[in-house]
């Protein structure tokens, strides 16, 4: 019988301290990155900078922290920073209305008002395996689960730099779902000492740890939370944009947190991001989650032997500081804003010599703004009296507020005559009604106004915007407004006119699978191109009321535009149309800039005479700050859309190249680039043509 318990006891303690399965087929050991393994410890160490290293010491052992050892080295000798330390996810999931509006393009959805559930995510410890993949090694740990979904633990580390990327890797077969996830690290230790963060005024705060302190959400600038050791400190930050699913406004919704027993389902100090269930109270659609596609519920962290919060200026180089970065011939446009800045005037509010919104932009780098206002207040249909007067202080509070290297351009969503929801742009101020009764004149002289124009249809609007060479394109495609457009209109005369600009882009719905953001409107650019006219795509951002507090960078996307100067508002800003219409421009969310891109020689929006065999040498000059994944090339005949995919994992943190890419593109009739790195950041060009 002693036996009997002696063998039964040393098979459950071999059992529970076997060795976890580690596969290093797909890791190269002849890089830069090296593994040591001892029993259940995996030891990891890469290369953070010309001298400097981090270290993992990954614990597989079950019931253990998975990270035992963060370490990270200036060159000599190794300092632990953190110790003891889980990742942890929680996993909040709800329904889907794939049957009301659009299937999964759908934003009017009331997801977080319909029964959900949140679940911890539990990390098993059943295999491993390192994979490098250029300058990227991957430490892939199965298994995860929550509720209905599993999936891996993953954890990438990027050679050259000390950031770090955590994720847990979820599917499931189950359709209708849609997800919003926290995330954070979880100590078992009292190794942190104290706390980081700079607030929405951009100064840096701090407080002591207290390891029974309750945990709490806090409203941060930088999306960013920071743990101090004895040791250095540790940097937790999502991905900047893909983080913040679509909402109207951009309020600073306490995206951190940090303290004990996080939302009771987290045991132990922490710090990490965060979501608001209910978001901005309005529509609240969370991340989709189609069935079987691989969703992405990851952060950032960067390490340093930094304290006193000083880490946090390394964090902001990804995002220049949450700033668009002046570029040499370009000027920064984002477009779609319902500020109602003159609804707040007329109603006699008391508002600052330079309202906030302004303030917002011109903290961000944005060099122009266009505004969509009159989208709820106002009197778009009249009565004159009260349409033109509003339209009057509309184009005075915008030259008021313009100067500098600032431009504040009035604009509508008019969103009648021509279907769906549609924006506008003119050139200069111009006074105009959207009604016309039977006997009205289309156009005439106002003794107060100059010129007015009478619209009441489709075909008049077309008239008006020949007449002022105005541009119109169609708001958030295939979505909320615009479910259905500009497919349906796309035979219409108006569309094919060179006044229809095209489409507008922001990452709506969204898709933690994605390796891109806003795929739905790169889709619809592809389509417009195959339909055979000259249609382009600028960045919106469609938001409401913005003040300087806000998590507006998160929210935001811009254009940069090709031209000399910046036009002052008198003399009008023909300029910007011009650079839009001609498709001289590329988007971006600011984190990868395109500043060069020709295809034989030709820019964006020109046209390009292939020679017989469809040779094409692609020139694109790019600079990033996180590392690159993926460029595509993507090509159109017509018919059907090629892309042509090019692996950027090679790059590192903070890089600038001119590439070249050649190809056969015989019977194509476009050609576009796009470029994402790992956080979902990008840019993409405008088509050139081809003949």
């Amino acid at each position: 019988m002693k036996y009997i318990l002696v063998i039964t006891c040393l098979t459950i303690y071999s059992l529970v301290h076997a060795q976890i399965p580690l596969d290093l087929s797909g890791f190269d050991k002849k890089g830069s990155v090296k593994i040591i393994r001892n029993e259940n410890l995996l030891e990891v160490t890469w290369p953070t900078g010309e001298t400097a290293q981090g270290k993992f010491v990954i614990d597989l052992e079950k019931k253990h922290p998975l990270f035992n050892s963060i370490q990270i080295s200036d060159g000599s000798n190794f300092t632990e920073i953190a110790k003891a330390i889980d990742p942890a996810f929680l996993l909040t999931v709800g329904k889907r209305d794939l049957v009301k509006q659009n299937g999964w393009n759908i934003f009017f959805d009331q997801t977080a008002y319909l029964p959900h559930q949140t679940y911890n995510v539990i990390l098993e410890k059943q295999s491993a395996k390192v994979v490098s993949a250029g300058s990227q090694t991957q430490i892939i740990i199965a298994s995860v689960k929550a509720g209905q979904f599993s999936g891996t633990l993953e954890i990438t580390l990027f050679k050259g730099s000390p950031l770090i990327d955590i994720a847990a890797v979820l599917s499931t077969p189950v359709d209708s779902l849609a997800i919003i996830y926290d995330a954070g690290l979880i100590s078992k230790t009292d190794d942190w000492k104290n706390i980081f963060w700079a607030d929405t005024q951009d100064y840096l705060q701090s407080v002591p740890v207290n390891s029974q302190d309750a945990a709490k959400p806090v409203a941060v600038k930088y999306r960013t939370i920071i743990a101090q050791s004895t040791g250095g400190s540790i940097a937790l930050f999502p991905a900047p944009h893909q983080y913040f699913y679509p909402l109207d406004n951009a309020y600073n919704l306490q995206h951190t947190w940090y303290g004990n027993n996080y939302r009771n389902t987290l045991n132990g100090y922490g710090i990490g991001i965060r979501h608001d269930l209910l978001g901005d109270r309005r529509w609240v659609p969370w991340f989709n989650a189609p069935p079987n596609s691989k969703q992405h519920l990851h952060f950032f962290c960067l390490l340093s032997i930094e304290k006193d919060g000083k880490i946090l200026e390394k964090v902001k180089q990804f995002t220049h500081q949450d700033s668009y970065q002046p570029l040499q011939g370009y000027y920064t446009m984002s477009s779609h804003f319902h500020t109602e800045h003159i609804d707040d005037v007329l109603t006699h509010k008391p508002l600052p010599q330079i309202p906030g919104f302004v303030k917002a932009f011109r903290d961000t780098g944005v060099n122009i703004v266009h505004l969509g206002e009159f989208h709820g207040p106002g009197s778009p249909k009249g009565p004159e009296v009260k349409r033109f007067s509003e339209l009057k202080l509309l184009f005075e509070e915008c030259e008021r507020l313009s100067g500098g290297n600032f431009l504040l351009l009035p604009g509508e969503e008019p969103n009648n005559f021509l279907g769906g929801h549609w924006m506008n742009i003119f050139p200069k101020a111009v006074y105009w009604v959207m009604a016309r009764s039977s006997g009205q004149p289309f156009v005439e002289q106002d003794s107060v106004y100059g010129k007015v124009y009478r619209i009441g249809s489709k075909e008049d609007m077309l008239k008006l915007l020949e007449a002022e060479k105005g541009l119109a394109w169609t708001a958030h495609a295939r979505t909320k407004g615009s479910t259905g457009f500009p497919d349906q209109y796309k035979d219409e005369k108006f569309y094919h006119s060179d006044r229809f600009f095209g489409a507008a882009w922001k990452a709506m719905p969204a898709d933690l699978s994605q390796h891109k953001l806003g795929k739905r409107v790169l889709d619809v650019m592809d389509d417009m191109a195959n339909w055979g006219q000259k249609k382009y795509v600028i960045a919106e951002a469609d938001l409401f009321k913005i003040e300087p507090n806000y998590e507006l960078y998160g929210h935001l996307n811009v254009n940069y535009l090709q031209m000399e100067k910046l036009p002052g508002f008198k003399e009008g800003w023909q300029a910007v149309l011009d650079a839009m219409e001609k498709g001289k421009f590329f988007v971006t969310t600011g984190e990868v800039l395109l500043p060069g891109f020709t295809v034989n020689g030709k820019g964006s929006g020109e046209t390009l005479k292939l020679p017989a065999g469809g040779k094409a040498t692609i020139i694109l000059e790019a600079s990033w700050t996180f590392p690159l994944q993926v460029a595509e090339v993507i090509s159109g005949d017509g018919k059907e859309v090629y892309r042509k995919m090019i692996n950027l994992t090679h790059t590192e943190a903070f890089g600038k190249k001119t590439y070249k890419f050649d190809l056969n593109l015989k019977n194509r009739k476009w050609v576009r680039v796009e470029v994402w790195d790992v956080a979902a950041n990008g840019a993409f060009t405008q088509c050139v043509w081809l003949e």
